[in-house]
C-alpha cells in the first residue's frame, strides 16, 4: 500500500497523508508528497498504457481506481532535422499535445481529481490561463464532481469552448491569472470547494512527475543532458525535478546518474522567473502588465517560484526568454519540420534552445529534450 506524508517545501513541517491540503499554515509555502515504506520498484510498473502505469510511485491507495481519461504515455520523437536547425547533436520533442484536453495539464489534474474525489469534496475550483481549466473540466466530469473555473477573457477561444463543452461553471473576466487565483481562493473559502490551483495542493505536482518517469523509461532508463520546459506556474519542472531524485533514491536509475540541466523558458512579455534568475534571486517578484500570446506562460506571480529557481540552480540550469515574434517563428518551424502541431509554449522552448546554443550556453554536443506542452489547435479560433 502506498503511504505518504505531506511535507512543507518551505519550513519542512509535516502533515498526515489524509490531512486537508492547502498552503502550509506556518510559512504559506506549498506542501509536497514524501513517500514512506518500501521503495517502489521498476518491476512493479503496471501493464497499462497511461500515466497510471507508474501507480507504485504515485499517490494512489491500494485497490483505488484513478480518475483517468488515458493521459500520459506521450511520444518522445527523435528529430535529427530539428537538431541540425537548433545546432545540437541530438534533439527530441516530447509532445504533450496528444493528452486528453490537449496539454500536459491532464497529468496533474488526473492525480489531483483522484485524491479530491477520494476525500468526497463538494466540488473543485481552479484559476486558469486555459489548459488547466479544460483539464479540470474534463476530469471533474469524469469523476462526477462539480467544477467552477475562473479564466481571463483573453484565454484562447477553443480552450474556453472545451471548458463549456464539459458542462461546468465558467467565469470569465477582464484580467489575468493572478486575478483568477484570488477569485478561486475566495470562492473555495466560502463554498468548501477544493482549490486545485497550481501548488495549492500537492497532487498536481505528483501527476507531473510522470513527465520525468516516462522520459527516463523512453530513453532506456537514462536521462538526457538538457531538459527544456516552457514554464508558467512551474508544476511541470517541479514534478520532474522531484522524480529525478526519487528515481535515484529508489534505485530506478544508477546512483551516479548525472541529472539534466533544467532550462526554463518564458516570453519576454511575462518573464518573472527569468528576471529572478538573472538577478541571482531565490524568489520572483510579480511581472507588471503580463502580455504574451502563449497563454500558458502568462503567469505573473508563480506560487512555485522558489521551487523552480531551486531546480534551475541545483541542475546548473538557465532561465531565459523568447520574444513574441521569435515564439511565433519557432512554433512554425517545429510544425513545418516535424509535423508536431506545437503550441506557442513549445515554440518558446525551441526558440530559447536555439538562442542558448548560439550563445554557447548549451553545448552543441548535448542531448536535448524539448517539451511541447500543448496543442497549436487550442490557439486557433
Amino acid at each position: 500500500m502506498t503511504t505518504w506524508t505531506l511535507v512543507c517545501s518551505g519550513c519542512a513541517s509535516r502533515a498526515e497523508q489524509h490531512a486537508p491540503v492547502g498552503l502550509c499554515p506556518s510559512c504559506n509555502q506549498p506542501y509536497l508528497a514524501e513517500y514512506s515504506g518500501p521503495a517502489p520498484r521498476r518491476e512493479d510498473l503496471l501493464p497499462r498504457w497511461d500515466m497510471w502505469r507508474y501507480a507504485p510511485a504515485l499517490p494512489l491507495l491500494e485497490g483505488e481506481a484513478p480518475v483517468t481519461l488515458g493521459e500520459g504515455c506521450t511520444p518522445l520523437t527523435d528529430l535529427p532535422i530539428l537538431a541540425r536547425e537548433v545546432g545540437v547533436r541530438r534533439l527530441w520533442v516530447k509532445d504533450e499535445a496528444v493528452n486528453p484536453t490537449a496539454s500536459f495539464k491532464a497529468r496533474g489534474l488526473s492525480a489531483a481529481v483522484t485524491r479530491a474525489k477520494a476525500r468526497g469534496v463538494p466540488g473543485m475550483v481552479v484559476p486558469t490561463a486555459g489548459n488547466a481549466g479544460a483539464a479540470l473540466a474534463a476530469y471533474g466530469a469524469a469523476a462526477g464532481v462539480p467544477v467552477r473555473v475562473y479564466a481571463p477573457e483573453t484565454t484562447p477561444r477553443p480552450i474556453l469552448d472545451t471548458i463549456r463543452a464539459m458542462g461546468v461553471e465558467l467565469i470569465t473576466f477582464d484580467g489575468h491569472i493572478g486575478d483568477a487565483g484570488r477569485m478561486s481562493v475566495a470562492f473555495a473559502a466560502e463554498s468548501g470547494y477544493f482549490n486545485v490551483a497550481t501548488l495549492r495542493e500537492p497532487y498536481r505536482a505528483e501527476g507531473n512527475k510522470t513527465l520525468g518517469l516516462e522520459l527516463a523509461e523512453q530513453l532506456g532508463w537514462r536521462l538526457p543532458d538538457v531538459v527544456v520546459y516552457p514554464t508558467g506556474g512551474g508544476e511541470g519542472v517541479i514534478g520532474m525535478w522531484k522524480v529525478f531524485g526519487e528515481m535515484i533514491k529508489w534505485g530506478w536509475l544508477p546512483r551516479d546518474t548525472k541529472l539534466p540541466r533544467v532550462i526554463v523558458t518564458q516570453s519576454t512579455g511575462c518573464a518573472p522567473l527569468v528576471r529572478a534568475f538573472d538577478a541571482g534571486a531565490d524568489r520572483a517578484t510579480p511581472w507588471e502588465n503580463p502580455i504574451t500570446h502563449a497563454s500558458g506562460l502568462r503567469v505573473p506571480g508563480p506560487l512555485g517560484d522558489r521551487l523552480v529557481l531551486k531546480a534551475i540552480k541545483e541542475s546548473d540550469g538557465i532561465a531565459a526568454a523568447c520574444s513574441e515574434d521569435d515564439i511565433r517563428a519557432w512554433t512554425r518551424i517545429m510544425a513545418n519540420q516535424t509535423g508536431i502541431d506545437a503550441a506557442p509554449e513549445g515554440g518558446c522552448a525551441l526558440g530559447v534552445t536555439a538562442q542558448l546554443v548560439a550563445a554557447g550556453r548549451i553545448s552543441r554536443d548535448a542531448e536535448v529534450v524539448v517539451y511541447n506542452t500543448g496543442s497549436g489547435a487550442s490557439y486557433r479560433a
